[in-house]
């Protein structure tokens, strides 16, 4: 059991977390600090956090685990409020999207402590932010992605692996190069690609009324456009390289569909469509196997 969580970002995802904890009997104790003062008192309220602190560094002021549940863009500002506290034994782990530029600010602000942080990248949420939708089965199930370094220590590492199994995740470890580029191809594309399509839509004289009359699948396949827009611009800005690339394969891809749509060429058209629909009938969720 930790004695004491320093939570730095109560919204969805760190009031989930600290929720996870309590229930799970993990933790003593979870002191709270968001931006926002207000977001900080309706964590307190509603039990997510037992304290308010005023700032970064108090919040992490005598834990023993700290997670960083801020966007990615805030990593190094976060960082380099809390370093003059950072202890040898501290477990600190973040829940961002992207890793190489995390790690990237670690290594930047916490220097010789850079040993006890865990990037972490748990592939769970909602559409929704905000502590009010907190939820301490949010990760329950989930993989969650960690991308230690040479410099990780291992206590810290089996902690982390220990902490988010405790809470009913499947963990998986890889390096923040191999994250990224398998991220950008099946998260932070599929996003870019629905803010896209959204935006094709409604930029047209009768979206509005395209978008009456769309049904099920549209709304399945747009469902990640309503995202929080200042939380996919960190996102897709921070791993822009990789998701370029990924860009620019898809875009092959669509121009392959085009060109066989153009031709008139069925036989081929339907090829194409047995290809990807083979591909995701067989496709299940992974239950977090090991990637090398």
């Amino acid at each position: 059991m930790f004695e004491q969580l320093g939570l730095i970002g109560c919204g969805l995802m760190g009031g989930s977390f600290a929720l996870a904890l309590k229930r799970a009997g993990l933790v003593k104790r979870v002191v709270g600090y968001s931006k926002s003062p207000s977001t900080t008192e309706r964590a307190r309220l509603m039990g997510v956090i037992d304290v308010e602190a005023p700032s970064a560094l108090l919040a992490v002021s005598g834990a023993d685990i700290v997670l960083l549940a801020v966007p990615v863009a805030a990593t190094e500002a976060t960082f380099k409020a809390i370093r003059h506290l950072v202890t040898p034994t501290m477990l600190i782990m973040d829940v961002g999207s992207t890793k190489r530029d995390v790690v990237d600010a670690a290594r930047r602000v916490l220097r010789e402590q850079m040993g006890g942080f865990v990037p972490a990248h748990p592939v769970a949420g909602r559409e929704v932010a905000g502590v009010e939708n907190a939820d301490p089965d949010l990760y329950t199930g989930k993989q969650v992605i960690l991308t230690p370094i040479e410099r990780t220590r291992t206590v810290q590492l089996q902690q982390a692996t220990d902490v988010w199994k405790a809470i009913g995740c499947h963990v998986t470890s890889m390096s923040p190069e191999s994250h990224d580029a398998a991220f950008a191809a099946v998260s932070h594309l599929p996003h870019l690609l629905a803010f896209a399509l959204m935006n094709a839509i409604t930029g047209q004289p009768q979206g509005k009324e395209f978008l009456s009359l769309a049904g099920p699948g549209f709304r399945d396949f747009t469902r990640i456009a309503a995202s929080e827009p200042n939380v996919w611009r960190d996102i897709l800005l921070a791993n822009r390289e990789e998701l370029l690339a990924q860009s620019k394969i898809f875009q092959r891809a669509l121009q392959a569909f085009e060109q066989t749509i153009a031709s008139g060429n069925a036989d081929a058209l339907e090829k194409l469509i047995s290809q990807a629909s083979n591909t995701r009938a067989h496709w299940r969720i992974s239950s977090g196997k090991p990637h090398k």
